[in-house]
């Protein structure tokens, strides 16, 4: 293995990998109503730098306002349940991803996220997404 120039200076225990674990995760973070985000990569908790990652679960019939992340880049991993994306000047595009599908939402791309299952009393369907951003 190459020669790393941090070695020479890296605490790798307490430098090196970090495990946030589920029950760490926090929920302290921006919330869209409808829409339940925890954080677990931070620059406060892990010392990310160029990274946030973290859960979203979406409710029944939820959706987020147009928008887009600005510069940053955005991918989710569907976990479970069913999302439905729109995107473009006037959110003209629609794709679907389900469980096990990563989505990859460029720099300045306008969008909107939404649970893609219509409200059932009796059956409730959220959809579960790991999401990562860069910074």
């Amino acid at each position: 293995m190459g020669e790393c120039p941090a070695r020479q200076t890296a605490n790798w225990k307490d430098d090196g990998i970090r495990i946030v674990r589920a029950a760490e995760l926090d929920s302290n973070t921006p919330q869209t109503p409808g829409m339940t985000r925890a954080a677990a990569i931070t620059h406060a908790r892990t010392g990310a730098s160029k990274l946030w990652a973290g859960t979203v679960t979406v409710d029944p019939a939820a959706r987020t306002a147009a928008h887009h992340h600005g510069e940053l880049e955005t991918v989710l991993y569907i976990v479970r349940g069913r999302a439905r994306f729109r995107w473009g000047e006037k959110l003209e595009y629609v794709a679907e991803a389900g469980p096990g599908d990563f989505i990859y939402v460029p720099p300045f791309v306008p969008h909107q996220e939404m649970n893609a299952r219509p409200m059932n009393r009796l059956r409730p369907s959220w959809f579960e997404a790991a999401r990562i951003r860069s910074s």
